[in-house]
């Protein structure tokens, strides 16, 4: 018996950092994009109480109100790199980590270039935070948005810790 696979639902959305795609595979999240770097043939342009959820829960991290998500994911990649994005969803909020704290977290200290790679394949950008990964010196390197997206994620995220801990 062969399985109907359910349609690509997509929306696009704009964010203080530009417009995103966010597409779901019925009831998973499977993207989330800077518009036109991905492309899904076939995709019904449609909200769909996921997508809804998806809108919201990103409007609230951009006003500085979610620092979690809570949407079922779906990670299409090979177990290397399902293994980097598992990790990336334990980065905490507001705070970064370098490429081969990563590398050494999976359990493979010398495969920095390769977290890279995996990181530069993040189907989903900003709900897995390879925003929050950085070079060795400290220095921001290679993000899909740009360097100037990944520094506004950054800087988001650190104003509101900072925020919270002046009302303390």
């Amino acid at each position: 018996m062969e399985s109907k696979q359910n349609p690509i639902s997509l929306i696009y959305q704009d964010y203080p950092i530009g417009p995103l795609g966010i597409a779901a595979d019925g009831d998973s999240i499977c993207a989330v994009f800077f518009k036109g770097m991905r492309s899904f043939p076939g995709a019904v342009n449609q909200f769909t109480p996921l997508l809804e959820q998806a809108r919201r829960e990103l409007d609230e991290y951009f006003s500085g109100t979610r620092r979690e998500f809570d949407l079922p994911l779906s990670l299409y990649g090979t177990p290397f790199q399902k293994s980097v994005w598992r990790e990336l969803l334990r980065i905490p909020y507001g705070r970064t980590v370098t490429y081969g704290e990563l590398a050494e977290r999976i359990g493979n200290p010398k495969a920095c270039r390769a977290v890279g790679m995996a990181n530069n394949r993040n189907p989903v950008v900003i709900i897995v935070p390879c925003h929050r990964v950085i070079g060795a010196d400290g220095s921001l390197t290679g993000y899909a948005g740009g360097l100037d997206v990944k520094q506004k994620l950054l800087e988001l995220e650190r104003r509101t810790l900072s925020d919270v801990r002046g009302m303390l």
